[in-house]
């Protein structure tokens, strides 16, 4: 079995170094990265989702093994995720599964006071404020200059890919089953139950403390979900 890892805006390729520990020797642990960052570092930064869903699908394909196969994705990841799956579906090689997290799903949109909120065109102070409520970003990269102007434009790069179309949502519904995940503390958590129009197959969900890298704290029971088909039931749960 392969499970194919989809990271967050700004992250890379180690970003689930936490996890890899967990998962059982016989499943073919593949995390992936988009270009501008990690091993990737050195080429282009893609600005479109279109762009970046096919990067994915393209990763994926070279990888497969035809053996089955799960596809799971934190924050960014989890929309480029669902774009990939149907990707994947209308190859005819669907996954098992997809597991998201840390995302209510499209057409769930956040704002700035009456404004649709856009981080990747937000100011540096605003910026940084903005990363800091989000969490995961060291505030050793937020208080220094020179890792900040490092670190500023695949971050920016990553958020216009999900903001700059928003407009746009999936008009589609995979057959995949579909597993969410968010944490207690965040915002758009009551929206999990977004992600169920995105599938005609089976939907559960899961509510779990932490904030939106809550991730880092549950990695066993993300192991568990993903690694284990899907209940007919759904479960929320605040433990």
């Amino acid at each position: 079995m392969q499970l194919f890892l989809l990271h967050f805006a700004g992250g890379s390729c180690y970003s689930f170094d936490f996890l890899k520990r967990n998962i059982s020797s016989d499943i073919s642990f593949i995390p992936l990265e988009i270009p501008g960052r990690g091993r990737r570092f050195g080429e282009d930064l893609l600005k479109t989702k279109e762009l970046v869903v096919q990067d994915y699908f393209d990763q994926i394909i070279e990888r497969r093994n035809n053996q089955p196969y799960v596809i799971y994705g934190h924050s960014m990841g989890a929309t480029m995720g669902l774009y990939v799956a149907k990707k994947m579906e209308d190859f005819d090689d669907p996954p098992n599964h997809l597991v998201v997290s840390g995302n209510p799903g499209p057409g769930i949109k956040e704002f700035d006071g009456e404004k649709e909120k856009k981080r990747y065109l937000m100011n540096d102070k605003d910026f940084k404020e903005e990363l800091r409520e989000l969490g995961g970003v060291p505030e050793e990269v937020l208080e220094n200059k020179d890792l900040f102007d490092f670190f500023s434009p695949i971050m920016r790069a990553d958020f216009e890919v999900l903001e700059k179309d928003h407009d746009s949502e999936a008009d589609f519904v995979l057959k995949t089953s579909i597993y969410a995940l968010m944490g207690s503390e965040e915002k758009s958590k009551d929206k999990i139950e977004n992600w169920n129009r995105f599938t005609t197959g089976k939907f559960q969900f899961k509510i779990l403390n932490g904030d939106h890298f809550f991730i880092n704290n549950h990695s066993e029971q993300l192991t568990k979900i993903i690694e284990t088909p899907l209940f007919d039931s759904k479960v929320v749960s605040l433990k």
